[in-house]
């Protein structure tokens, strides 16, 4: 788990609270990073990110759960936050997170969907346990 009680923590801890995009690097096969801007809700402990069963971020973490993520920089290039983590995936069907669907609820019609098809769609529930912390 990493510390949300330093400086840098406390402001990450504000971020994945409010931020909307994260990007998701997995390793493919090969061995090329592969980055991908994902949704995501935190619980305080987890990211978790949805995903189609058919994605290929299911089969790199499936080869590797070794993930990191990153919130988009500033204009300037700065505050900068990189998470690193371990990647469980969970294909067991679930609604999303109620706070999930509350979050990008004025974002999921945008999408041609609604929080129904959104969860019959991106059924498989990537869980994050971050465990590295960097950032400037």
């Amino acid at each position: 788990m990493i510390d949300l009680t330093s400086k840098l923590g406390i402001h990450v801890a504000k971020r994945l609270q409010e931020e909307r995009i994260l990007w998701l690097t997995t390793v493919a096969s090969d061995g090329t990073p592969q980055p991908n801007p994902v949704w995501f809700f935190w619980d305080g402990k987890a990211i978790h990110v949805r995903s189609q069963p058919s994605s290929h971020k299911l089969k790199n973490i499936a080869r590797n759960p070794k993930v990191s993520l990153n919130f988009q920089a500033d204009e300037h290039g700065g505050d900068v936050a990189v998470i690193t983590g371990d990647a469980t995936i969970d294909r067991t069907p679930a609604k999303p997170e109620p706070k999930y669907i509350e979050k990008y609820q004025a974002a999921i019609p945008q999408i041609g969907h609604t929080p129904e098809s959104l969860a019959a769609t991106y059924s498989v529930l990537i869980r994050i346990i971050p465990n590295k912390l960097r950032g400037f």
